[in-house]
Order: C-alpha cells, then sequence, then structure tokens
C-alpha cells in the first residue's frame, strides 16, 4: 500500500488497463501522460500481463511504474477478490478504469471503496470486444449499472457510446463526460522518408493501403486482406500493429495470392513519423467509437476506407462520406479502395479535406485540456498546464 500523496508532491494516479498493447485507448492514455509530465506520477497495471508496449511511447521524465503485486483484473468476481482488488486502490490519489476488462475493479470501488476510504475513481469506454459486436449482453448492461454507481465520471469519446451510457446503463447526465479523441495534428504535416517504417521501405512506383490497428478478432484484418485483394500491382498493403490474429490474416493473403504484397512490421511507435506513407488509409473493424488511428491518418492528408461503425461517417470530411461503407459489407468496401486507387486526384482532394477537418476539430489541446479539467476536480486540485 502507498501513502497518497500530500498536496506538496504530485498526485498519484492508478491506471487499470485492460491491456496496455499500443491500441487507442493506451496511446491517448500515454499522450495524456507526457502532457501532466512531472506533475503526476503514475502507475499502470494491465489486464493481460505482459501487454505493455504502449509504454514505449512514455516520456523518460514521465514517473511511473509497474505494479505487478495487484490482484488479476480478471476472474469470478468474488467478494474476497473484489476486496483485495479494492484494498489495492488504497494509497492512490485517483484511479482510472478502462474498458470492460477492468470492471470488475469498478464494481470493487463501489463496494467497498466507502468503506476503505478510497480515492475517486473515473472509468473510460472506448468500444466493445468482439463477443459485444452485434448487441450488447444483457448481463454486462447490468454489471456496469451497478458498477459504476459511485464513480466519479465516466468518459466516452464518441456520440454513440454517449448515448448508450445514458440510456442502456442508465447513466445520470452530471457523470457521462463525452471527449473526443484528439491528436498533434501538426506533427502529421511532413512527409515522411520511404525507410520510416521499421523494416519495410516504400520503394519507387508503389503505391500502400496501410492501417494501424491491434492484430485483434475484432479488428477483422483478414477482411480487409479480402477487401484489398482486387487491387492491382504496384499496390501493396501494410498493417502495423501486434496481437494474435497474426497468422490468420497472413493465411487469408497466402489463401488469396496476395502475400507477397502484404507487409506486417509489427508494433512501431509514433505514427507521425510513417503513417504519411500510405496513399489510402483502412479499416475493416466489426466494432470502433472513435478511433485515433483514423484521426492520424486524416491528419496526414490521408482518404479513408472503412466501414461505418462507432462515429466513423461523422468523423471524415464530407468528401471522404463516399468511401465509408455499410459494415460488414467486404464487396463495398473492396469497391470503396478501388475507386480510390484508380484516381490519384480524388486521394489527394479527400485526404486534404480530412486533413482541414482533423486541424479543426481533432487537436489534442482541446482533448489534453478536457481531461486536465475533469482529472483536476476529481483530484481536489489542479494538475499544471
Amino acid at each position: 500500500m502507498t501513502d497518497r500523496a500530500d498536496d506538496c508532491g504530485p498526485p498519484r494516479i492508478l491506471h487499470l488497463h485492460s491491456t496496455f498493447a499500443a491500441g487507442g485507448k493506451e496511446r491517448r492514455a500515454v499522450r495524456l501522460m507526457n502532457a501532466f509530465g512531472e506533475h503526476v506520477s503514475h502507475a499502470v497495471v494491465s489486464g493481460v500481463p505482459g501487454e505493455l508496449s504502449a509504454a514505449n511511447e512514455i516520456d523518460s521524465g514521465v514517473d511511473v511504474d509497474y505494479p505487478d503485486e495487484f490482484p488479476a483484473l480478471s476472474g469470478k468476481p468474488t467478494p474476497w477478490r473484489l476486496q483485495a482488488m479494492a484494498q489495492a486502490m488504497a494509497g492512490y490519489d485517483l484511479v482510472l478504469t478502462y474498458n470492460w476488462g477492468a470492471m470488475d475493479a469498478v464494481m470493487a470501488h463501489t463496494l467497498f471503496g466507502k468503506a476503505i476510504a478510497l480515492p475517486p475513481l473515473i472509468h473510460h469506454e472506448d468500444g466493445f470486444n468482439a463477443d459485444e459486436q452485434l448487441k450488447l449482453k444483457r448481463g454486462r448492461n447490468w454489471y456496469r449499472r451497478i458498477a459504476l454507481g459511485r464513480a466519479s465520471g465516466l468518459v466516452v469519446p464518441s456520440e454513440t457510446l454517449e448515448g448508450i451510457a445514458l440510456t442502456t446503463w442508465s447513466q445520470p447526465f452530471g457523470r457521462v463526460r463525452r471527449i473526443p479523441n484528439g491528436i498533434d495534428t501538426a506533427a502529421f504535416a511532413a512527409k515522411p522518408k520511404p525507410d520510416a517504417l521499421r523494416g519495410v521501405i516504400k520503394h519507387e512506383g508503389e503505391l500502400w493501403v496501410g492501417t494501424v490497428a491491434g492484430l485483434r478478432s475484432v479488428k477483422a484484418l483478414p477482411r480487409l486482406v479480402r477487401a484489398f485483394a482486387a487491387l492491382p500491382e504496384p499496390w501493396q498493403l501494410v498493417i502495423v500493429g501486434e496481437g494474435n490474429e497474426l497468422d490468420a490474416i497472413r493465411a487469408e493473403a497466402s489463401h488469396l495470392g496476395v502475400d507477397h504484397r502484404l507487409h506486417l512490421p509489427g508494433f512501431v511507435p509514433d505514427p507521425a513519423n510513417y503513417i504519411g506513407l500510405f496513399d489510402i488509409f483502412a479499416l475493416s473493424s466489426l466494432s470502433e467509437q472513435f478511433p485515433i488511428s483514423l484521426v492520424e491518418a486524416m491528419a496526414a492528408g490521408l482518404p479513408a476506407a472503412a466501414p461505418a461503425v462507432g462515429d466513423i461517417r461523422e468523423m471524415v470530411a464530407e468528401e471522404n462520406e463516399p468511401f465509408i461503407v455499410e459494415p460488414g459489407d467486404i464487396a463495398a468496401l473492396s469497391m470503396a479502395l478501388v475507386s480510390l486507387a484508380a484516381d490519384g486526384d480524388l486521394r489527394r482532394s479527400v485526404g486534404e479535406a480530412n486533413r482541414a477537418k482533423a486541424r479543426a476539430e481533432f487537436d489534442e489541446a482541446k482533448m489534453i485540456a478536457a481531461y486536465r479539467r475533469l482529472y483536476s476536480s476529481a483530484l481536489g486540485r489542479e494538475i499544471p498546464a
């Protein structure tokens, strides 16, 4: 157990993540850590032991540790397990939980927080796993309603999730905060060098369809391979990320005879350094809400082909809307890719419209300020800018 930070020292924030692999919510958390700098101390727990690749993007001056004695975030929600989790939260100044994988910790805080005098808790929901992509589970909805009963806030990035929180999860207006994801849009302005992406060099004459995503089933990346297969040489498919769907992606590419045009460099930090190498950005996800990777692609001036899940259709510029297709329609996604691939002028005009919208609406300065206000309010003292 750690002593609470006093008013003279930096507040200590405990982050309980479903995973700390380098996905959208994790990279947003890292950007906030970097923005708060030396003014905040952090402890990070991953619900999947060993999945900590997002830590590679944390600035060296940020005080962060990874306590390995924290109880497992997943398991049967027995009273003694939940009580152990609650006791492990003591000593911090604020607890931040993320997604369904940390919901037992939220429940533990609600059940035992008052008795143990736990710090305030703010929960963040960014989307759903593949098992809730088509329909939310009734039992989980019930569990969320109860678990969130004493949360100081519930943060969502999208209008879709805001509606679910207010209706399906019966959360009061004052608890739900919609904070759209933002990025440092200026960092994506420069055109990267051909060798900027580790292990993959963009050769003269090549054109790239690219994506940045965790290689998980909910991202449906074998479907992206199928949609891409209709594109001719010299088009290449570049999928940046890591996860357990690697073999399935490779198998689909081999089956369709495009394995020689598939590139899987693994996780690569700092997308601003390489995402501009793509000529088209693509998603094939079964579930998204407000994907940061799409905002990054827009800031880099790319057109996007993607399914209309979450807020994606509202995120892109009006000029890009024809290339946002019905979820699960691989033929339509393929047609969107083919249309963009066939017309360089169209790609440039749609991409520039996306860039303008990203700069106007999704710059990270607004996001960081909103989170600073929210966390400062919960802490009862300001996190300095």
